[in-house]
């Protein structure tokens, strides 16, 4: 894989990925930007013993700009965008409006464009161009791992208008955290004071059980998780333990491009529409609880029916005491079936 790296007109990063040794990445940005956005504010809250970033410059965010006006598209004569190249295969730069930054807060937010064709998703690219999507995140979570600061890595994609996205250029995010989110470390904690190894449990019952498992390989299996919070959640685990992405070997990348690919068109399928979802790759903290645990990667949907969101009542916004509409077997069945 060829590895292009530059910056555009304000100093941010600019990664390309290209299967092709002879790709061109020389073109320049000359936007007149102006300088980056002040950092974003970290503030601790004593009674969770939690952090929340306060980051007021993301209010003037571009927000669902039409398909002529995409800053994820690349750029053409007349008309510049975030990515200076003509053409491009997959793309990751410096969110111009992070959550978290440089300076107060520390972390690093990017964006990643899985491909240049606007109308395209995830579900319909090539098998070929996704390795090149997990290559490039391999590529960025051992790099941000390595800035000072870092505790986790997140790479994640929301896809849909109902899920809250605001541009609909396939695209997905990687947040360097500088603190270990709440559900990591809570995750992590019920492992560690689990008398056996919890994550192999859990994955050997579901494979064991079957009836809640969407698909499978002889390295990956993707299964609805039995106490699902959310109408559509499936889950998909390695069979190896491995702590995150730069850890899996040429096999595991290959074998879960195929079954991802698979699953994403199951969910397409479901109700005859693009359903709306967040996919969130869980990989082991930088420094701590490594040992403990087990990259896996969870993907859920608001939609429960036709024309019908799943939206966070009281009791699950207020308490996060969550009440699921759909029962988990009956969606793993309806999933093998679309």
């Amino acid at each position: 894989m060829k590895r292009t790296v530059t910056r555009l007109a304000d100093g941010r990063e600019l990664i390309y990925f290209d299967r092709r040794d002879d790709a061109d990445r020389s073109a320049a940005d000359e936007r007149p930007l102006p300088g980056r956005a002040a950092a974003s504010e970290l503030r601790y809250d004593p009674l969770l013993d939690e952090w929340v970033a306060v980051a007021a410059h993301r209010q003037t965010r571009t927000f669902l700009p039409s398909a002529d006006d995409c800053p994820l598209c690349p750029s053409s004569p007349g008309r510049p965008t975030e990515i200076p190249s003509p053409e491009y295969e997959v793309v990751v730069f410096e969110n111009r409006f992070p959550s978290y930054g440089d300076g107060v807060s520390g972390g690093r937010c990017e964006v990643m464009c899985f491909t240049s064709e606007h109308g395209r998703s995830f579900a319909e690219l090539p098998p070929e161009q996704v390795q090149t999507v997990i290559e490039a995140w391999a590529d960025r979570t051992a790099e941000l791992s390595a800035f000072p600061g870092v505790e986790q890595v997140f790479c994640f994609e929301n896809r849909g208008e109902a899920i809250g996205v605001t541009l609909h250029h396939p695209h997905g995010q990687i947040y360097g955290y500088p603190f270990v989110p709440p559900r990591t470390r809570r995750m992590l904690d019920v492992a560690g004071r689990h008398p056996g190894d919890l994550f192999a449990e859990v994955l050997a019952a579901e494979r064991e059980e079957a009836v809640r498992v969407v698909a499978a390989n002889e390295l990956w299996t993707a299964f609805v998780p039995k106490a699902a919070r959310w109408p559509y959640e499936v889950h998909v685990y390695p069979h190896r333990r491995v702590p995150d992405l730069p850890a899996l070997d040429g096999a595991e990348r290959e074998a879960f491009g195929a079954l991802y690919l698979d699953l994403l068109s199951r969910l397409d399928r479901l109700f005859g529409m693009p359903l709306p979802y967040v996919s969130a790759w869980h990989q082991a903290p930088v420094r701590t609880d490594r040992d403990l645990a087990w990259l896996h990667l969870e993907l859920f949907s608001v939609q429960r029916a036709p024309g019908k969101l799943k939206y966070l009542a009281g009791s699950e916004s207020a308490m996060g005491a969550f009440v699921n509409d759909v029962s988990p077997e009956d969606a793993a069945r309806r999933l093998r079936e679309a």
